[in-house]
């Protein structure tokens, strides 16, 4: 049952890829495309831990998802999170953060040739502010999206006290061409069809 769903989890993340990234013109989409087709993201927060690093800049790397692959993805960045994270921590004393994705985690950039810092190898950061899924329809959503993309999330220790976050996008950047990066507002990019 697995290898099935392992390879039917490929075969819709090559086709995803081979669809081919939108138009560097289009940031928006270019946007909504690399969000969709990343699993991991790195987010920075502010650090509230012990001195020296406190109110330093404070990156972890995190498991997200915006909706199940083979979807059109909903465009918010999912995450499940435990208050024994230490980014939790920071969030908890300021909310506010980035997350930055990037094309170099999936194969594209590797079939490419395109080096991870190249503009040509996609990269999306997000800010806004980290919030908790309140339980209903939404978290049902953010549990379907990460469970299916991370499925080892489900046998998590149950005593960690995980809950469904989302990042509240208030401000989003492309780098997907030469020139310099994109600004793209957040209800262009909600209203992006990647």
């Amino acid at each position: 049952m697995w290898a099935r769903a392992l390879l039917l989890w490929g075969a819709a993340v090559a086709v995803g890829l081979s669809a081919g990234i939108p138009p560097h013109e289009e940031a928006a989409r270019v946007a909504r495309f690399v969000a969709h087709s990343c699993d991991w993201a790195a987010l920075a927060t502010l650090s509230a831990q012990e001195p020296p690093m406190r109110g330093q800049p404070f990156a972890n790397v995190f498991s997200v998802s915006d909706g199940p692959k083979g979807s059109q993805g909903s465009g918010v960045p999912y995450m499940y999170l435990t208050a024994l994270e230490v980014s939790v921590r920071d969030l908890q004393v300021n909310a506010n953060a980035s997350l930055t994705m990037s094309l170099a985690q999936t194969s594209y950039c590797k079939r490419k040739g395109y080096d991870p810092q190249s503009p040509l190898c996609a990269h999306v950061i997000f800010s806004g502010l980290v919030e908790k899924v309140p339980n209903g329809t939404e978290a049902d959503f953010a549990k379907t999206a990460l469970f299916s993309r991370h499925p080892e999330m489900a046998s998590w220790p149950r005593d960690h006290d995980w809950f469904f976050a989302k990042l509240n996008i208030t401000n989003v950047w492309v780098l997907d061409y030469f020139g310099g990066i994109k600004t793209v507002t957040p209800e262009e990019y909600f209203n992006a069809v990647p």
